[in-house]
């Protein structure tokens, strides 16, 4: 089993051409190409643009997401935490408003299989409507791999 994961933001600009989002669009291909090469890396959801901001599943231009698959969770976390993403993180409140609940879903899915948006969403949505679980959870609240 992989580890997939989607996690949104509602954008503080009103789309992402707007000045406000400039700088985190600027690092969009760079930090997209780090978690390409990072160990444990399987996949990413990407548009015509090398990136994820051209989905709009939730009906809402101002919503962005970002989908990828890893390993394992350990994977995902040195990615997230060390180096250079980190420092982007850090600049979150720059570009994104408060969502004001989860935003980030982790769930686990069969090797080789790339989730859907729909998936995705749903395992979200299931989130923040029943907190943790192993059908989705957060980095707080991890679930061991589920046996094949």
């Amino acid at each position: 089993m992989h580890l997939a994961q989607i996690n949104i933001g509602r954008i503080k600009g009103i789309d992402m051409n707007d000045p406000i989002m400039a700088s985190f669009v600027a690092q969009l291909d760079e930090v997209n190409a780090l978690a390409e090469g990072s160990p444990g890396f399987v996949w990413r959801l990407k548009d015509e643009y090398n990136n994820a901001t051209a989905f709009n599943p939730y009906g809402d231009d101002r919503i962005i997401i970002n989908m990828s698959v890893w390993e394992n969770m350990e994977a995902l976390q040195q990615y997230v935490y060390k180096g250079r993403h980190v420092e982007v993180m850090r600049e979150r409140r720059t570009w994104f408003e408060n969502f004001g609940k989860p935003f980030m879903a982790f769930w686990y899915v069969p090797i080789g299989h790339q989730p859907t948006v729909a998936e995705a969403v749903e395992r979200l949505a299931h989130l923040q409507e029943h907190g943790p679980t192993a059908h989705a959870f957060d980095f707080k609240s991890r679930f061991p791999v589920p046996v094949a």
